[in-house]
Order: structure tokens, then sequence, then C-alpha cells
């Protein structure tokens, strides 16, 4: 009579292999690295700040950003959303009727979100 246990033996196997390779590489970095690579010397240049190895002008950390900066992050997510809702209501459209109109509404909130932000102006940029 197999043991209840049984069926869980790969699970068991596998834990227990994931665990030791785990263990495995970080005994090995730390034992191989310190020998392939020289203490570390720091060096004034290495020590700078640096953008994609441009030398910093000035603290972009504490530089102030206009609002239409957010306002266009804000509305990329309100139209993204709309386009993640909308592959799942085709699918779903092909069965159920109703659907289409709990659709419509959605899309006529987010019609009337996008005129509204339009009409106020936040999708011209600025030259």
């Amino acid at each position: 009579m197999p043991s209840p246990a049984t069926p869980f033996l790969p699970v068991f196997i596998l834990l227990v292999l994931a665990i030791a390779v785990g263990i495995g590489i970080v005994w090995v970095s730390g034992w191989l690295l310190p020998r392939l690579i020289k203490p570390w010397n720091p060096q004034p240049e290495k020590l700078t700040p640096y953008e994609c190895g441009v030398p910093l002008f000035q603290d972009n950390a504490r530089r102030r950003y206009s609002v239409r900066f957010y306002l266009v992050a804000v509305l990329f997510i309100l139209f993204d959303v709309e386009a993640a809702f909308l592959l799942p209501w085709a699918v779903q459209y092909k069965s159920n009727l109703a659907s289409f109109w709990v659709m419509i509404a959605f899309v006529a909130t987010l019609l009337v979100g996008y005129i509204y932000v339009w009409g106020k102006g936040a999708l011209e940029w600025e030259r």
C-alpha cells in the first residue's frame, strides 16, 4: 500500500533541489568572487554621480516638474485601462448581448471624459 505522501515526493525533491541550488550559488559566489576580483579601490572618478555616462549638471531629484507631466500620465493610465477592458468585452460579446450595452455605457463615460480633457486643452503640447 503506497504512503499518502507518495504523490508529493516529486514536489519535495524539487524543493530540496531548489534550496540546494540556492545555497550552492551563494556559497560559490562568496568563495569565488574575492579570488577573482581585486579589492575595491575607490577613486574620485568612481565616486562621481553620472547619468548615462554624462556628468550631472544639476540636482534632478529636486527639480520641479510641470503639472502637465502628471496630467499626461493620468490620461495615459485612463485610456490604457480602457483598452484593457475592451478585449475581454470583445470575447464576452459573442455570448451575451447585455454586455454590449454595459460596454457602450463604459465607452460613453470615457468619451465624455475625453471630450472634457480635450476641451480643457490638456492634450495640446506647448511649443
